[in-house]
Formats: structure tokens, sequence, C-alpha cells
């Protein structure tokens, strides 16, 4: 993989402001706990260093499932969506492990090797992680506390980043939830100039990014969403709190980064958009 050098102002200036908003809201953290995944993969050994303190933390949003959900009825709808094993779940805990790995070596952030589930019910947790990761929002359902909560945490700063979802249907279920947040602020595509493409990666030359599972049907997409899109919501001084890859699955980029069998140019391009997007929501 080629990757453009990270300008060590940008990292240490983003290093910095983390240590201090880190050691700042470390007593009020959740402790780390692993919860079942929608994979089985409950069993990936913890990384040695995995209670090692850091200034940075991957945090994946829990959701309880639409009704309607791709992954909602059967034995999933007698599954408790507060314990694992639902659509929140997937490419966790492996893609997000992934993930952090490849952000230790791009950047000088000091990342922790495992992830953290969080769960908008839980008091004001959410308020302790500023970047929050999700995937699979075709199947999302969130109450209208956990929305306002959401719209809460998105407006005091916090940074929310959506994945694999795909054509018209999914976009609907997802977008129910997404006007629950911010029935008055519009999802726009993201354009190329825009600071998030050129944070330390440029990335105007992007294309679709297909789920392993596209790749082993002999295809890239589900659905109609044949067209990738990169679209986000913007707070009223220009900074994007919301930032979705829609007809893309970024996440399995991560999660099979290490299989020969996936072609490297996907996880190329989706480890430098989460690179970009993690350093784009530390330093706006």
């Amino acid at each position: 993989m080629t990757l453009r050098r990270v300008t060590a102002e940008k990292v240490l200036w983003a290093s910095a402001a983390v240590l201090v908003f880190a050691a700042s809201l470390a007593a009020f953290q959740k402790p780390f706990r692993v919860y079942r995944s929608m994979e089985a993969y409950d069993d990936i050994p913890l990384p040695a260093d995995y209670q090692e303190k850091s200034e940075w933390i991957f945090a994946r949003l829990m959701y309880p499932p639409h009704p309607y959900a791709r992954f909602g009825g059967g034995r999933w709808r007698r599954i408790d969506w507060r314990e694992g094993g639902t659509s929140w779940s997937q490419d966790y805990p492996r893609a997000d492990r992934h993930f952090a790995q490849a952000l230790r070596r791009l950047t000088r952030i000091n990342v922790r090797s495992v992830e953290q589930p969080i769960n908008l019910d839980d008091d004001d947790d959410v308020f302790n992680w500023p970047f929050l990761a999700a995937g699979e929002l075709g199947d999302w359902k969130l109450t209208e506390s956990q929305a306002a909560k959401l719209r809460d945490y998105l407006l005091r700063g916090g940074f929310l980043y959506l994945d694999d979802f795909w054509g018209t249907q999914e976009w609907e279920r997802f977008d129910e939830s997404m006007k629950a947040v911010f029935p008055d602020r519009a999802i726009v595509e993201i354009e190329d100039p825009d600071a998030i493409f050129h944070t330390v990666y440029d990335l105007n030359d992007r294309y679709q990014v297909p789920g392993e599972w596209a790749l082993r049907s002999g295809g890239t997409y589900r659905n109609d969403g044949s067209v990738p899109h990169w679209r986000g919501i913007y707070d009223d001084h220009n900074r994007l709190m919301v930032a979705m890859t829609f007809n893309n699955d970024v996440g399995d980029s991560w999660e099979w980064a290490d299989e020969p069998n996936y072609p490297e140019k996907y996880s190329e391009l989706g480890i430098r958009l989460g690179v970009n997007y993690v350093m784009y929501s530390l330093t706006h």
C-alpha cells in the first residue's frame, strides 16, 4: 500500500488535543467489555495491551434494530440488542481492531487496541467519546430519547461515521432515524474540495468499496445500490457532524484487510477514508 506521509504538524496538534480531552474524561468512561458479535467473532483473543491507557478509542454505536431490518426476523428477533448479536455488531470487533492497528501505524495518535461499544441509553456516557462509528444503517431504529441524545452529542462537537447501507429501501429505513435526529438539516453530497477528503490523504479518486460478501457472489453491491455516495450533515459552522459512505462497505475493507482474497485496493481506500475521517473529527 502506497501511503503519503502524514504531516507532523497535523498529527502533533491532533494528538495534543486528544490527550487533553482524554485526561479530563477518563474517570467517567464506562469500562471496556466484549459483546456478542453478529459474525461469531467472540473467540478473537484480546490484544496483550488492551488495558493500556490511550489518547483515542474507536467507539462503535450500539442501536436497537428496525422491525423491518435485514436481520430483524427469525432468531434475531429473540436477541437483546443491548447484549450484542444484532446488526450493530456486524463487523465487530474484527474491523474495529484492524482499523485501530492501521491508525496506530499511519499516524502518531496513541490509539487503544480495542474498541468501545456505546449505548445511548447509558446515561451521558456517549459524551466521553468524540468519534462514533456504526454499520448496517438500514437496520437501525432509534428511540425518541436516543435520537435526542445523539443530536445533542453532535451539536456539542461529536462526530458520527455511518457505513454499509445499500439501495433505496435501506436508505429509507436509515432516514427514519436520521430525520428524528435532525429533522431540519439536509443530507448532502460531500464535495471533493471538502477538508475531510484532504486532511491527511487526498481522496478525490474514490470508488465503491464492496463488502467481502458481494465479491464472494461475483458482484460489488446489493439491492439497487450500484452507485457509491459520500454524504454528510453539516452544523451551522460548516463542520461535518455526520459522514456517510452510502452504497459502500468500508467496514468490510477493514475487517478483511488481512485476507489475501480481499483486494488490496479496497482496503487501501477504506483505511485512508477512515484515517481522514478520524483526523478531521479531531481538527474541526
